[in-house]
């Protein structure tokens, strides 16, 4: 006798009104217009006696939330991220309850593998932990619904974009993956500066099995011809990267595709890396970029030098790759120069030292790194002066073991 065969168990397969719930959304969400998205789940949190519900999405400078407009769902002002529920919310990826006089105002991250496009915010009478696991269950459906709709409309870039955006700008960030990617084994952050005004700044990464590539790069000069040289680089290096060549030829796809499109004086900085998940393994290759930074116990220990070739474009020697074992926890901060040669009001350049004592400062045990490395970005641009001359990026990635 067989046991535990399917028919013998007979199973209940009655609708619960969780399922209905999120079924209601689930049979209709492929074909629900991109803007029709916010009052269908209007619709289903109503159903749970959910009011003055809100979709807050992350503007591009990631300062602010911004509430999506559409039929049933409630207006109002951007939300400061540093000083607001739904923000606190947004940076911890936990939900937020505040109570009020006519009841509880419940905030719920919007996760989509990891990367998190803004806050679920709704009031109710009360909340038990039925409603929490439907409005969490919930939420992660929205998210994959606003992910996928995103590809095909500007309804959702146009709620997100705080102020004008340069042409160059536009061009990276529809070049960008996800700002940030949490998995078991790893985590990813990014964040890039000036947001409505980045041009050759860019960076990539992709998670294939046990393995973690990323790129940063750092095309000279500014505007359109950097944003067009920083495309070109991009896609030589995931043309290479899915070739699956190994990481040192890397650099002669993305090298060859420069030279052969721009001219003699045209170049490109980057570095690329490959983190075995399982083992901790960290190689990298580097073409005249910064040294990235090994960050343990939430300290910076050591800078990753390495033999470096020149930058992209410029035709040096096939890069010699360096490697180091991580321990679980380890962090690699990666960043462009413009992050540590800006003059800080106009005197001294501001320095990697500056840069690794606010590492230090932000850097805690109980913070994510999305939060520190959108942190780290906005303390290194107010240190400053609120301004700068080129492109500052930073990305931070975490071997969790």
């Amino acid at each position: 006798m067989t046991v535990g065969r399917y028919e013998d168990r007979d199973p209940d397969r009655s609708e619960s009104f969780g399922e209905m719930l999120l079924g209601r959304l689930l049979d209709h969400a492929h074909a629900l217009p991109p803007d029709r998205v916010g009052p269908a789940l209007a619709d289903a949190v109503a159903l749970i006696g959910g009011r003055e519900m809100q979709i807050l999405l992350q503007d591009y400078g990631q300062e602010y939330l911004v509430p999506l407009a559409g039929e049933g769902l409630e207006d109002g002002c951007p939300l400061p991220i540093d000083h607001s529920a739904a923000g606190r919310c947004f940076l911890t990826s936990h939900p937020v309850e505040v109570p009020l006089a006519n009841g509880v105002r419940v905030h719920v991250p919007l996760l989509d593998g990891g990367d998190q496009a803004g806050v679920l915010a709704v009031t109710l009478d009360a909340v038990d932990d039925d409603v929490r696991r439907i409005l969490r269950r919930l939420a992660y459906l929205v998210a994959d619904v606003l992910q996928t709709k995103n590809g095909y409309t500007d309804f959702f870039f146009r709620t997100r974009r705080g102020e004008p955006m340069s042409v160059a700008a536009e061009i990276q960030w529809s070049l960008l993956p996800p700002l940030a990617m949490t998995m078991p084994r790893v985590e990813v952050a990014g964040v890039l500066e000036p947001a409505y005004d980045v041009a050759g700044d860019s960076f990539d990464y992709a998670l294939n099995g046990d393995v973690l590539h990323l790129a940063m790069i750092d095309a000279m000069g500014h505007g359109l011809d950097a944003a067009t040289m920083a495309t070109v680089a991009i896609g030589a290096y995931r043309h290479a990267r899915r070739t699956s060549v190994e990481l040192s030829e890397i650099y002669v796809f993305m090298d060859r595709a420069i030279a052969e499109q721009f001219a003699p004086d045209h170049f490109v900085t980057a570095q690329m890396l490959r983190l075995g998940t399982r083992t901790g393994r960290l190689q990298w290759v580097n073409a005249g970029h910064p040294a990235p930074m090994l960050i343990r116990d939430h300290r910076v220990v050591r800078r990753l030098n390495s033999p470096t070739t020149l930058p992209v474009g410029f035709g040096g020697d096939q890069p010699q790759v360096s490697e180091v074992t991580l321990v679980p926890g380890d962090r690699i901060l990666c960043f462009t120069d413009g992050l540590v040669e800006e003059h800080q009001n106009r005197q001294e350049e501001f320095g990697e030292g500056q840069l690794i004592d606010w590492v230090h400062r932000l850097d805690r045990a109980d913070r994510r790194i999305r939060a520190v490395a959108r942190d780290l970005s906005h303390m290194l641009r107010r240190a400053r002066g609120g301004t700068t001359t080129d492109d500052a990026t930073l990305v931070l990635l975490e071997w969790r073991g």
